[in-house]
């Protein structure tokens, strides 16, 4: 094989073991997924699991970044072309939801999963997921930061706005997984609504 079909086959290898991580970790949590069963759901040996990325824990870093990823694609990506401001929360507020109630992965969002898994585990991982939930909740608040400026929202705290809207999301997502309600979505879609003043 010619090391340029090698290093694709590798890349290959690597796309495939994280997503397998993927969506095996938003069911069971990123310390729940074991090598053994990566191996054996892909077809591959452990050290052919593990080995492109070093570790359990490099290999969780790689999930994790790619679930993110996903996060982005699926909601901020297309609200980044709304006006900023209240027309964007709007636009993010029903894709964030949408994008639970398709579940777009197996178990869920990947970071309300991680943040419950990790939030008493300090180390690496623990510390990816708090970056990461502290971008978006730093998105969350410059949003909210313009609604006001623009006289669009009442002279809210954008901390708080944003603390509710996060809060709002991980009910719906933990109404879905855990008990199945089907009027999970419609309930966050009014909560939400209420929040940036829209009702």
């Amino acid at each position: 094989m010619s090391p340029r079909r090698s290093a694709l086959a590798a890349q290959a290898t690597r796309v495939a073991v994280i997503e397998e991580t993927v969506n095996r970790a938003s069911v069971e949590g990123l310390n729940g997924v074991s090598i053994g069963e990566l191996a054996e759901g892909l077809g591959m040996s452990k050290a052919g699991v593990v080995g492109p990325f070093g570790s359990k824990e490099a290999l969780q870093l790689a999930a994790l970044d790619r679930a993110i990823e996903i996060f982005r694609h699926e909601i901020w990506d297309p609200a980044a072309g709304a006006e900023p401001g209240l027309a964007r929360l709007k636009s993010i507020s029903d894709l964030w939801l949408g994008y639970l109630g398709r579940g777009v992965l197996p178990g869920g969002c990947f970071l309300t999963q991680s943040a419950c898994e990790f939030d008493g585990r300090p180390g690496p991982v623990k510390d990816a997921v708090v970056q990461a939930l502290s971008r978006w909740h730093s998105v969350l608040e410059a949003e909210v930061t313009t609604a006001v400026a623009a006289g669009d929202l009442p002279d809210l705290d954008p901390g708080q706005v944003a603390f509710e809207l996060n809060a709002i999301a991980q009910g719906v997502n933990q109404a879905l997984q855990l008990r199945g309600d089907e009027q999970a979505v419609l309930r966050g879609r009014r909560a939400m609504r209420r929040t940036l003043h829209l009702d």
